[in-house]
């Protein structure tokens, strides 16, 4: 079996069997406080490899089945932005590598963001590895992203936008490294609002997931599934395996979660509606729902200020 199959063999597993969701395991490294990417190993069995949002220094963890990291790579020569996404891939060997998605950009600054490509281990211990380093501009202007796929059919890369009104920007086919230039993004597709990861499926389709709920796409643009996630403190991760999807989230030792995939399988998309399929309401309602949420976080936080403010006043 290969070693990225382990999980569903194992991870997996149990959580089938039960009727609601559980957690498959929970990050016991604080370091990993903020863990915003994803992806399960193509080398190592019952291994997940995750990073911390932030930071000064560019890292990738590797986490076992107990949610124990077992090994942390650091990218050299890298001081990031603000690094948000982690995605599978092949080199031109075919090879497993992974890529660190540098694309938060919060106040929407950025003249350019960052990808760094570098070759999963085969063996597990602390190490600093050389990585390629791309950069890539936006057709219309900054944007803040935390969602970086590879589509394993053609190795290109897209980035998928966090605002509201968010969009799907594809690379070009054949990228240049940063010594050489920088590659200008294609918007190809709107998204959901407030998209914090996504994931490529071994069938071709993709998956965005927002707070709250999880897409499927069979092309950009062309959405044939949605469904609630479990209730998670701040939804960050996507990542998938063997027909699951695993879901993570910020927070102190923060879960990590399997769900089905939502919408029809393969074979039957091409027989979907031509623009939107039957789950457009139900998206329609969990892009709402998300906005609910972070409108509802922000009335929070200017009533404590307010409350802050009075008792300030009143000490006086």
């Amino acid at each position: 079996m290969p070693a990225g199959s382990a999980l569903a063999a194992g991870l997996l597993g149990a959580s089938m069997a039960l009727s609601g969701p559980a957690p498959l395991l929970r990050l016991q490294d604080p370091a990993l406080v903020e863990s915003s990417g994803l992806v399960v190993s193509a080398r190592h069995a019952d291994v997940l490899w995750t990073h911390a949002d932030g930071g000064t220094v560019a890292q990738v963890r590797a986490v076992d089945a107990a949610g124990k990291t077992v090994a942390t790579v650091t990218l050299s020569g890298i001081d990031p932005y603000d690094p948000e996404a982690l995605a599978p891939g092949t080199d031109d060997d075919g090879s497993p590598v992974l890529f660190l998605g540098d694309i938060g950009d919060n106040l929407e600054e950025r003249p350019d963001v960052s990808v760094f490509r570098f070759a999963e281990p085969r063996s597990l211990r602390d190490r600093t590895v050389r990585a390629t380093w791309y950069r890539f501009t936006y057709p219309d202007g900054p944007h803040d992203a935390e969602a970086l796929l590879v589509d394993p059919r053609t190795g290109r890369l897209l980035i998928a936008t966090k605002g509201f009104a968010g969009g799907l920007y594809r690379a070009p086919r054949d990228l240049v490294t940063r010594d050489v230039g920088t590659n200008e993004l294609v918007r190809v597709a709107d998204v959901p609002a407030l998209v914090t990861d996504g994931a490529y499926l071994q069938d071709g389709r993709f998956a965005l997931r927002t707070y709250s709920s999880v897409h499927v796409y069979d092309r950009p643009g062309h959405e044939v599934g949605v469904a609630e996630l479990p209730p998670q403190p701040q939804g960050e991760s996507l990542a998938a395996d063997h027909g699951r999807l695993l879901v993570g989230s910020e927070g102190e030792r923060s879960a990590v979660y399997a769900v089905d995939v939502p919408g029809p399988a393969p074979e039957d998309t091409r027989a979907s509606a031509p623009h939107r399929p039957r789950q457009a309401a139900a998206a329609d309602e969990s892009g709402w729902r998300d906005a609910y949420l972070v409108a509802r976080a922000l009335a929070i936080v200017v009533m404590l200020v307010g409350i802050v403010l009075v008792l300030r006043r009143r000490r006086r």
